[in-house]
């Protein structure tokens, strides 16, 4: 494996971060650090990011400030846009703030993108939610992206600024080898997922099954056909994000009906809503392996038997540094150039 280069932290090199996930940014500012040893700690990426100020009136309206200077910066603003609403506010707000204050550069690193599944108009009267949010960003002044898992890659074509995209298949694929599962297949939960499903079965060695899959209405699903010979096999699905839990967990029980041996589940977004961790804990599913895009630590998943949390700090420090210092970030896509 070749060594890596360490990536320099400028003197104008700045990190910021909303409230949505505070526990991966400081994650991630100190993966910045560990990343760069020539910064012989004269940038503190963790005071810089409790060094920006949020505040809610009493009323709930948000108030943002960067206490430092961050004229000239090359400054990145880490902020999943989930709900509730605010999140995605916090993330425009500082955007602009930091506009407002003369910053040479503005990122927004965005690990979970939400409303990404409102990507297109499939019913009359009803809104393109994820380009509208597109849309906001780039009005609000940032330069450029980086994010992970779109709902549909070409959400990246909504955005008029450079986008990068990331993948956790780099960090979950080294996760689930480790299964060294005999008889592996990989699930999709639906055809949409096909090609992430058959990529993870490529580097996993494993065969391929998909679930034809119907939605009648909003959060409510329900399996028809299996594409695919369960009987007897290991099998880990795959999909980009886990919201009321429906999905995942009726493609499990078709699986086991259908002669599945050991079920796991692999997800990048765990958002959760609703009862979806009592489902999931209730169901045939022995393992769900979830990365921190949403949380990082969790209540729910310190109780949880099943859950287990994969973080992308890592991933997402190398991807800052590298665009901090104007170099490629090809080589994340290779999952054997990510340390175990």
């Amino acid at each position: 494996m070749p060594k890596k280069n360490k990536l320099k932290i400028k003197p104008n090199f700045r990190l910021a971060a909303g409230r949505s996930n505070m526990d991966l940014a400081h994650k991630i500012a100190k993966a910045v650090e560990k990343k760069s040893t020539d910064n012989k700690g004269n940038i503190d990426c963790a005071e810089q990011l409790d060094k920006t100020v949020i505040r809610n009136f009493s009323d709930g309206e948000i108030w943002v400030k960067y206490e430092d200077s961050i004229r000239g910066g090359d400054l990145f603003i880490i902020q999943s846009t989930h709900a509730p609403g605010d999140n995605l506010v916090e993330l425009l707000m500082l955007i602009d703030a930091a506009r407002r204050a003369s910053t040479d550069r503005v990122t927004a690193v965005i690990p979970y993108f939400g409303y990404a599944r409102q990507d297109r108009k499939d019913q009359p009267r009803v809104s393109i939610t994820a380009k509208l949010m597109a849309n906001l960003i780039v009005e609000a002044g940032a330069d450029h992206i980086i994010t992970m898992d779109l709902h549909v890659p070409q959400i990246q074509g909504f955005f008029d600024i450079p986008l990068d995209h990331l993948y956790s298949s780099t960090v979950l694929v080294k996760k689930l080898r480790s299964l060294d599962l005999p008889n592996l297949v990989v699930a999709s939960p639906d055809v949409g997922g096909a090609k992430t499903a058959r990529a993870y079965a490529k580097r996993l060695n494993a065969g391929l099954i998909l679930i034809d899959k119907r939605r009648p209405a909003h959060n409510v699903s329900e399996v028809f056909n299996i594409i695919g010979d369960p009987k007897g096999k290991n099998i880990i699905i795959i999909d980009d994000l886990i919201d009321t839990g429906g999905t995942f967990v009726a493609c499990a029980r078709a699986l086991k009906d259908a002669g599945a041996e050991q079920i796991f589940g692999a997800c990048t977004h765990p958002v959760f809503s609703g009862q979806a961790l009592e489902k999931i804990e209730d169901s045939v599913v022995s393992k769900l392996f979830v990365t921190d895009t949403i949380f990082s630590t969790n209540p729910m998943f310190e109780q949880s038997t099943k859950i287990v949390v994969q973080s992308v700090a890592d991933l997402f420090a190398e991807a800052i540094l590298r665009t901090h210092n104007n170099e490629s970030i090809t080589s994340l896509f290779d999952t054997d150039l990510i340390p175990t």
